[in-house]
């Protein structure tokens, strides 16, 4: 699922090609994918112009000249790609917006969803995320005071979106093995120095993916070089059994609480 630097990325690359545009015209190929009729959707998004993207969490949201807003998320699977029907890939689309420069298609949100809502609606749906890792009140000293009585393990922690929003499974091994403390490890086990590192480790980590493009494999446009190029730079994600990027030990896959967790045993301590 795209967490945080693939979201930015995404913003980023949106806000170079369609903020400031005006949609031409919709298509729906599924209605599930929308929150109200498809061709109520249509007729409410035609002529609209959208002013800016924003990125909340995992969450983009199209600011639009009335006043309303679109709410994306793009779950497992789900991708964007900005082009031409010449262009574009061979995948199933959602949705559709037509611009005069391009088409926006939204690819493969079978789970994810595209939502027509007021500030209101947003702000019900979403206003309990939590502080963005970038966030200026995000201070030091503010990411401590989160994990005080908190009884979780760090990995449930940093995957929780009410908790500090944008991160998932991916990267929040990636932070743990960075901070070099285990994914599973009780967040009561560990000190004032364990939390400096992890707040340090989730900048750096966050920045550095995003800076590669983040782990979605599809380019966001045929031109686009920097899509995916993270996925080639997991330190410990998906290399069960392979070994460790510092020390050679041998990576372990587990699983802790129905999640799928990678560590080196190690470079990262229990706490």
């Amino acid at each position: 699922m795209p967490e945080w630097p693939e979201m930015e990325t995404y913003r980023k690359m949106l806000t170079g090609t369609v903020a400031g545009q005006t949609i031409q015209a919709v298509e729906v190929a599924r209605e599930k994918t929308v929150n109200i009729p498809a061709e109520q959707f249509k007729q409410e998004l035609a002529g609209r112009t959208i002013w800016f993207v924003e990125r909340r969490g995992k969450y983009i949201l199209f600011h639009l000249d009335n006043g309303k807003r679109l709410l994306l998320h793009l779950m497992l699977g789900g991708l964007m790609y900005y082009g031409t029907e010449d262009d574009k890939p061979d995948r199933t689309t959602q949705v559709t917006f037509q611009f005069d420069k391009g088409h926006l298609y939204f690819i493969g949100l079978r789970l994810g969803f595209l939502h027509y809502l007021s500030v209101k609606e947003v702000e019900e749906r979403i206003g309990d995320l939590g502080l963005d890792p970038f966030d200026k009140r995000l201070t030091l000293e503010a990411f401590k005071a989160k994990f005080q009585g908190k009884r979780s393990t760090l990995k449930s922690a940093l995957v929780d979106q009410q908790f500090i929003s944008g991160i998932g499974n991916c990267y929040a091994d990636e932070i743990a093995f960075t901070a070099g403390i285990r994914p599973g490890a009780k967040i009561t086990s560990l000190s004032e120095e364990d939390l400096e590192r992890l707040y340090t480790a989730m900048h750096k980590v966050l920045q550095d993916a995003a800076a590669k493009g983040g782990y979605i494999e599809m380019p966001f446009t045929k031109d686009d070089q920097l899509t995916g190029g993270y996925n080639d730079h997991c330190l410990v994600y998906d290399r069960g059994g392979e070994p460790c990027v510092q020390c050679g030990t041998e990576i372990v896959k587990a699983e802790l609480a129905s999640r799928k967790v990678f560590y080196c045993p190690n470079c990262q301590k229990e706490s």
